[in-house]
């Protein structure tokens, strides 16, 4: 259901923040209005543009309105990431759910390129323009709509128009949880917004997702720790673990420190949150062998790259990180913190993605869950987590 030729409608409303759900910031553009994933004091301290890229591309944020349009048109302008000598990727989904259900999908075209060379890591920027997704068909009745925006592009919102009124969408008293990890709940190769596997728990728990799930970046920064802690939340989680190995960036001695401060950090803003920790999913080449890992171009003729650890596994004596002396390390940190923190709770991510799935989805590149994988993931967190007995039941 897209067009990239708009069709006149009677009513067009202007993209605000009352209209958006699971973005921090927001930022005005020549072409509209850029949501933005971390706020601008943290944006300000990232070290690297890594994590600009990867806060703007709005993983769990999507417009909520409350309407009885029949036809609703959403323009944008996207910008796509583009790696050299690997088949294009497919255009980011824009999911439309009417009442909570998903009724439609569709994408822009146009937009901006970001060329990168992986290779040589140098990258090339070539403007586009702006696109149009058009839903028609729905009901004529009164209804929620939300559009959740694609989680691997970068978006700016430029026009909403209907057949009809748009007016934001009530509180319906859900609760808000707040979950921080790295490529992997940001979206990695999920099928659309919806079907990252936080999207997909959100939904099945029946909460109000804010996703800081950003690529590569998960690295117990502590300008993510005081943006979490500034945001407000009923639930709480932190997946931690794969970032701090493939990129090589800690020993345990500033491990298990790091964890404590992080937590120490959010703790300061959410006393009695739930707080649920989350190690790492099964990755087999980093279970025993520390980072770093790089893409492995050996493939790069079929079009595809995968991931190698490099690291050597005798360091592990002298500190070097892997996902088994995490899992250990987590485990041991939040039964310590738990005696005085009654609402921190610990979960081993094996019990997303562990043994038994890898033999039947294997990660394609070494590192990232495909599609089914993250819907696998997502049923699995709602039952563990918003279950009975799990650390956000009854919250």
């Amino acid at each position: 259901m897209s067009t990239d030729t708009p069709v006149p409608l009677s009513f067009t409303t202007p993209v605000t923040t009352d209209l958006l759900r699971g973005a921090l910031d927001v930022e005005g553009t020549e072409a509209g209005l850029l949501p933005h994933r971390l706020p601008a004091d943290a944006r300000a301290q990232a070290p690297d543009g890594q994590i600009a890229l990867a806060e703007a591309q709005p993983s769990g944020v999507r417009l909520v309105f409350r309407t009885r349009a029949t036809v609703i048109e959403l323009t944008a302008r996207r910008t796509r990431t583009a790696y050299q000598g690997v088949p294009p990727r497919p255009d980011g989904l824009y999911d439309l759910l009417v009442d909570g259900a998903l009724a439609a999908q569709g994408s822009v075209s146009g937009g901006n390129v970001l060329d990168v060379d992986m290779s040589t890591g140098s990258t090339e920027f070539r403007t586009g323009p702006v696109g149009t997704v058009r839903f028609d068909g729905l009901a004529d009745r009164d209804k929620d709509v939300e559009i959740w925006l694609p989680y691997n592009e970068r978006t700016e919102l430029v026009a909403l128009r209907t057949d009809a009124p748009v007016t934001p969408a009530p509180d319906r008293g859900r609760k808000v949880w707040l979950h921080h990890g790295s490529s992997i709940s940001h979206g990695s190769d999920a099928a659309s917004p919806t079907a990252t596997w936080p999207a997909r728990a959100a939904l099945l728990g029946g909460v109000e997702l804010v996703n800081l799930g950003l690529g590569g970046s998960a690295l117990l920064d502590p300008f993510m720790a005081r943006t979490m802690r500034d945001t407000p939340a009923d639930l709480i989680s932190v997946k931690i673990g794969i970032n701090l190995v493939n990129a090589d960036v800690m020993r345990l001695r500033a491990f298990a420190p790091a964890v404590h401060g992080f937590l120490d950090t959010i703790r300061e803003g959410h006393p009695d949150t739930p707080l649920l920790v989350i190690s790492p999913v099964l990755c087999p080449i980093h279970e025993d062998t520390p980072g770093p890992s790089i893409p492995d171009f050996s493939r790069l003729g079929e079009g595809k790259v995968s991931f190698a650890a490099v690291g050597d596994p005798d360091e592990r004596a002298a500190g070097k990180l892997t996902l088994r002396v995490i899992r250990d390390e987590l485990a041991r940190l939040v039964e310590q913190r738990s005696s005085d923190d009654p609402h921190l709770r610990y979960l081993d991510g094996r019990e997303l993605y562990g043994e038994a799935d890898a033999s039947e989805l294997p990660l394609p590149d070494a590192l990232h869950p495909d599609a089914a994988t993250h819907l696998r993931m997502g049923d699995r967190f709602a039952a563990l987590a918003f279950g009975e007995g799990g650390a956000f039941a009854g919250s």
